[in-house]
């Protein structure tokens, strides 16, 4: 079998860009991958062009390995973002290709099941007025949909600093979605690489009350040592990650023993197999992962090959039942979360199909997502024109 061709389909909202990848075969199967670009998306698909005619064309995908290897240092150029994410929808495709053409699941591939369900947490919830009382409703409607678990940045612009008026406001929404949720429901509490190491140890002493299950990305992801210093005087678990594209760059952070969770973007850290094997180093150092998943349906079908062969896997990120939902419609066999899990499935490959029709439905637009910008949480960005 040789892979004959690949074809791209960008499907548009005003704050995110997907990009599917459909690869081709000699045999009549075709694969999918993709991946959700931040304002990159004519590059990454500029990127696939050039790599289709340099890598791609005439290999075979069930050489997974050889080809990610060709495609990440045939160039000579160090890998980034661009080329990584290039790298995880060829990968993603080969393995459903492959999937396919055995009548197996990927997770099957990898070494089978270790578990029939992996926990999923909301995200993208909260689009709504930035208050307490819209907060506690939202935080209400994704319990009684099944969920057991959210996430949540209630830090509006903050950026290194946060004031005491600011801060007060920032607990007053945790304390209502805590109320909202109940005691045992998991609140993963959202920094987005917002703080100092000062600010963001004091934030998650003023939160503790409210249980949060970790602390995710405290200060800009560039310094470990600021992470070793928040990490060294918090009570909660501190998750990282999602903004690393390459297992090795994970290298420093395993040393530094600074994360209890890690969060490789599966479509960022070149696939599937590339965040196994992360997983598995995660493991010798007893950490756990939690993927990134700000994509649509076959990119958590994706990450969720990995959570059902992975020991260590602790819960997945899902934004495709709250934020820009409609998309769902464009994936066949969608993953969907029942009684907050997602459920272990059997069909071949990544168990989903792209619907071309249906993706065309959503052209691509000037996605805009400005974490610094007022009311950047509601998802409809302001334009910029």
């Amino acid at each position: 079998m040789r892979i004959t061709g690949i074809s791209t389909h960008v499907v548009g909202t005003p704050w995110r860009n997907l990009t599917y990848v459909q690869v081709h075969t000699d045999e009549g199967i075709t694969g999918v991958g993709e991946t959700r670009m931040l304002g990159h998306t004519d590059a990454l698909i500029g990127y696939l062009h050039e790599a289709e005619a340099n890598h791609i064309l005439g290999s075979d995908p069930f050489a997974v390995e050889d080809l990610v290897r060709r495609m990440k240092y045939g160039d000579y150029g160090r890998a980034g973002e661009i080329v990584m994410s290039g790298i995880a929808v060829i990968e993603m495709a080969c393995w459903d290709i492959k999937g396919k053409a055995l009548g197996v699941p990927v997770w099957q591939l990898l070494g089978g099941r270790v578990t029939d369900k992996v926990k999923a947490y909301a995200n993208g919830w909260y689009t709504t007025e930035r208050t307490p009382e819209a907060y506690h409703k939202a935080a209400q409607g994704v319990m009684e949909r099944g969920y057991r678990a959210l996430k949540i940045d209630p830090f509006g612009t903050g950026h290194f600093e946060l004031d005491h008026e600011q801060t007060l406001y920032a607990v007053s929404l945790i304390e209502a979605v805590r109320d909202a949720i109940g005691p045992e429901a998991e609140l993963m509490l959202e920094m987005h690489g917002r703080f100092s190491p000062a600010t963001a140890v004091r934030l998650a002493h003023e939160l503790a009350p409210f249980k949060p299950a970790w602390l995710e990305e405290p200060v800009p992801p560039e310094n470990l040592k600021a992470l070793e210093k928040v990490a060294a005087k918090v009570d909660m678990p501190v998750a990282t990650g999602e903004r690393i594209h390459d297992r090795i760059e994970f290298r420093e952070l395993f040393e530094s023993q600074a994360a209890d969770i890690i969060q490789p973007d599966v479509g960022h850290i070149g696939g599937i197999w590339e965040t196994r094997k992360l997983a598995a180093t995660a493991e010798t150092h007893y950490m756990l992962v939690a993927p990134h998943n700000v994509g649509g349906s076959v990119l958590t079908a994706a990450s969720l090959q990995v959570g059902f062969t992975s020991p260590n896997f602790k819960i997945l990120e899902h934004f495709n039942d709250f934020a820009d939902a409609e998309i769902k419609k464009v994936v066949k066999g969608a993953p969907q979360v029942v009684d907050g899990y997602f459920h272990l499935s059997d069909a071949p490959g990544l168990g989903v199909e792209l619907d071309v029709d249906a993706a065309a439905e959503f052209p691509q637009q000037q996605a805009r997502f400005d974490l610094w910008a007022d009311g950047w949480e509601q998802r409809k960005p302001k334009d910029t024109k």
